[in-house]
């Protein structure tokens, strides 16, 4: 008898975390992206996120944590989505290219030691890509959330998180979960850090 989904699904999710805390690369890369990010915001840098669909939603989501609040009552750090501008979006993908849309707004906010954090499970999404090229051209520190393999993304990455897994639902919960835990590390280390001096 097969198994219900919901169980088959967190059986798989489950495994696929544990593969996750038992990979010291991934663990050590975590813990680089919150350093730079840190860094990012202590030079009065920003960050930028993006990606399409389920990932456009995380990149939304990691933005809003870091420029309203995760745990700490604190100020806001500049955190964007580079696809939430729908005027932008669409006049962008008419007037060039959708595979522009993200790139175009990168070069107009992006800026030497920012970051930019491109999220795809497969890694070869032609808009994000594009963005970590134009990224890269102007000195900005990229990041990289995908699944197994990297795909396009993995060249163009100084930090990258391949989520050893195919399926895209597992892989989302996974960039969510790291993504929170790097929300997590730079709130505490800038705001509990300066209000204890």
């Amino acid at each position: 008898m097969e198994k219900p989904t919901l169980i088959k699904n967190l059986e798989i999710s489950i495994q696929l975390k544990q593969q996750l805390l038992s990979s010291p690369s991934i663990l050590e890369t975590i813990e680089e992206m919150s350093r730079c990010i840190i860094e990012c915001y202590k030079n009065g840098g920003k960050v930028l996120f993006c990606g399409n669909g389920g990932s456009a939603a995380d990149a939304q989501h990691l933005s809003a944590e870091l420029s309203g609040r995760y745990y700490l009552d604190r100020p806001p750090l500049f955190a964007e989505a580079l696809h939430v501008n729908t005027s932008n979006l669409t006049a962008v993908a008419n007037d060039y290219s959708y595979n522009d849309v993200f790139a175009r707004l990168t070069q107009a906010m992006g800026k030497e030691g920012d970051v930019l954090l491109g999220l795809s499970t497969s890694g070869t999404s032609k808009n994000v890509v594009k963005a970590l090229a134009m990224a890269r051209s102007l000195n900005m520190k990229t990041f990289s959330f995908t699944g197994q393999g990297g795909g396009d993304m993995k060249a163009l990455s100084d930090y990258i998180i391949e989520v050893p897994s195919v399926d895209p639902p597992r892989i989302q919960e996974c960039h969510i979960l790291l993504g929170h835990t790097i929300c997590e590390i730079v709130e505490r280390e800038i705001f509990e850090t300066t209000s204890n001096k």
